[in-house]
């Protein structure tokens, strides 16, 4: 039984509809996303979002969405849905839908007495267009479908409202029309595969709301402009095909275009084929580079999430190409930028972070794992031997090696770490000093690549990295042990003691600073106090400080985002920490904590996971609707108990 199939009775419960959502991209920064049922209750869904550079660094929506009408006999069933207040709907469009998947692109099957309508949609790849393809499967009488297109062109941090500047008019073209609603904006052509009929009838449908802008407690309403709308005649069989794009196409070819695009798409009928289907979303070309994003709707290309997440978006799905066009051709030229002070070419946001550049070393050991180390060497020896050496000579503008060998950050005015949520400006978690996963990655950077070193023949200088190695080791136990577990962060004679996930690097890392008997402390207490089943939470329940639900207002989301939410990202680190120490036997327990992240790919953002979770039960998804480091470490997840029962079975071979 497929879990991106829907029903009518899921879907026609708004209560439960209305919070499923879908979203699909086509790797050039383009999206298409909406709820299950094509209500939007988001200002960042629509039919058409994509980025327009010369107009800012934000994601715009053309065309919000399209609404179906069916015309049998005079009589009108009108197949959109829109919010217009708590509980006001209309059109309702819903109780038409009989079933709804997504297992290869987003399907909807409506059915009006006796006529069935089938309604695909796909993004067209490294263009800015959507098709959606309408099928008449039956009809017993003569049928008409009415188009109206709500336009918007915003950006997905706005909301638009009736005012006097937005141009109605639609001119000619193939087989449509086209508007441009304000000067500076790409013209939106809107054709189909067969000739239409047009009617020009502007309105402005007013105040239509978005439920998830209300919930966070931003601005949720807004005014939609519909210019007119178009008409055609179908019969039972027939397919048309609709698309809206910033360029004019040829109608003749939509067909085949359509045909090429759906034999581009892969089936998603288990748990890695969907998982590999997301995390290929995340990747954005712009001309030679690539970038990967870190997540939907409203993120960009992050330092800190690329290198934290590129590994198993790319590798460990089966698709080296795109670590070599996210890794080589983009993500190094801009490390060495970086380094050498030329920040102005960087585009990845974050690069400056103390940590990100010791994520990147990491990312490089995965590589090494997923081929070998001499491989990555051959590649990548040089330029991390220059990163370590780079943070020693204390060039990193905000990362400082202390004699004892570990490193020190200042994050008292700026978040210093991933812990980064802020209020009026200042660090609501302000770690500072040494930190713990900071040196657990710094002492990891040191062995890996004093490990390339020793593979490139550089005996010496391998030598002289594992002795510093051995500083920063003894330094990091002295320091963040504390008897029971690690210490968050110590600075000065200040001992952080909060039980936090940031210790569990420390053990998930491929080499760890402590021994046997601390690292099994560290995975039971984080075990005990901060699984969950979508991952570790980010505070004890035993703090004070702990709050496990993400608030209705931007204050308390802040306060609550590194207080007790729970971030999927962190069980990349926990199941490795886990298998580290109970080895195979820990193998039953890990595929269990699969089944949560199985049963969410179902309920929010359907094939995919959110950026984070409340710390409490239901663990409700929150954030953005599609995260890369989210769904990155469920795919790690996966990797990591491959090897472990191939291991077990070589060695079961071997008896």
């Amino acid at each position: 039984m497929s879990y991106l199939n829907f029903d009518k009775t899921v879907l026609v419960n708004l209560e439960r509809s209305l919070q499923k959502e879908m979203i699909r991209t086509n790797r050039a920064g383009v999206y298409n996303s909406s709820t299950l049922v094509n209500c939007n209750t988001r200002k960042y869904h629509g039919q058409l979002v994509m980025p327009i550079p010369e107009m800012g660094p934000d994601n715009y929506v053309l065309l919000s969405s399209l609404d179906e009408t069916v015309i049998q006999h005079g009589a009108e069933f009108n197949l959109g849905v829109h919010q217009y207040g708590e509980n006001t709907f209309s059109p309702n469009g819903h109780k038409y839908i009989r079933e709804f998947d997504c297992e290869i692109i987003a399907r909807t099957v409506y059915r009006v007495g006796a006529m069935i309508l089938q309604k695909e949609s796909l993004l067209v790849s490294f263009e800015p267009r959507v098709l959606i393809r309408y099928t008449l499967l039956e009809s017993g009488s003569p049928t008409t479908l009415r188009f109206r297109p709500f336009l918007a062109f915003r950006s997905v941090n706005e909301l638009t409202h009736e005012n006097m500047l937005a141009n109605p008019n639609m001119d000619d073209c193939e087989n449509g029309r086209f508007n441009r609603m304000y000067p500076g904006f790409p013209n939106l052509y809107m054709q189909f595969s067969k000739a239409v009929e047009y009617h020009h009838d502007p309105q402005w449908y007013k105040g239509i709301e978005y439920q998830k802008e209300k919930e966070r407690g931003y601005a949720y309403k807004e005014d939609l402009l519909v210019p007119g709308y178009f008409e055609l005649p179908m019969k039972k069989g027939e397919s048309v095909i609709f698309a809206a794009g910033v360029t004019e196409c040829n109608t003749a070819q939509l067909k085949n275009v359509w045909k090429k695009e759906l034999e581009r798409r892969n089936r998603r009928d288990d748990m890695f084929l969907t998982l590999k289907n997301a995390a290929s979303q995340f990747y954005k070309r712009e001309g030679d580079k690539c970038y990967l994003l870190a997540g939907f709707p409203w993120f960009h290309a992050d330092a800190r999430a690329t290198f934290f997440s590129v590994a198993s978006c790319t590798l460990d799905i089966d698709r080296p190409e795109y670590w070599d066009a996210i890794m080589n051709k983009t993500a190094v030229p801009e490390v060495l930028s970086f380094m050498n002070g030329r920040m102005h070419e960087v585009k990845m946001s974050g690069m400056d972070e103390p940590d990100v550049l010791l994520w990147f070393i990491r990312a490089i050991q995965k590589y090494a794992h997923k081929y070998t180390v001499r491989e990555a060497a051959d590649l990548y020896g040089e330029l991390c031997l220059n990163i370590i050496n780079w943070y020693r000579k204390q060039n990193h503008p905000r990362a400082w090696v202390h004699q004892n060998g570990l490193i020190w950050v200042d994050g008292t005015q700026r978040p210093a770490t991933w812990m980064c949520a802020t209020e009026n400006g200042w660090p609501i978690t302000p770690r500072t000093g040494y930190v713990v996963e900071t040196n657990a990655l710094w002492y990891n950077a040191m062995r890996f690549t004093a490990e390339m070193l020793r593979e490139m023949g550089k005996e010496v200088s391998a030598d002289l990295m594992e002795y510093q190695a051995e500083i920063s080791k003894d330094a990091f136990v002295k320091t963040f042990w504390n008897g029971l577990y690690l210490n968050d962060y110590v600075v000065d004679n200040y001992q952080n003691k909060e039980v936090r996930p940031n210790m569990i690097w420390a053990v998930g890392l491929p080499y760890s600073p402590l021994d046997r008997k601390q690292q099994k402390a560290v995975v039971d207490i984080c075990t005990k106090e901060l699984l969950t089943p979508r991952g570790l939470r980010s505070l004890s329940p035993k703090s004070g400080l702990y709050h496990p639900f993400y608030g209705s207002n931007a204050v308390d989301r802040e306060r609550s985002l590194h207080n007790g939410i729970v971030w999927p990202s962190t069980i990349t680190a926990y199941s490795r920490a886990y298998m580290s120490v109970y080895k195979y036997s820990g193998t039953s327990f890990m595929e269990r904590m699969l089944g949560g992240y199985e049963q969410e790919l179902s309920e929010l953002c359907i094939g995919t996971l959110s950026e984070f979770y409340d710390g409490n039960p239901p663990y409700k998804g929150h954030g953005g609707m599609s995260s890369a480091p989210s769904v990155a470490a469920v795919i790690s997840l996966l990797d990591t108990l491959k090897k472990y029962e191939k291991e077990q079975a070589e060695k079961e071979a071997q008896q």
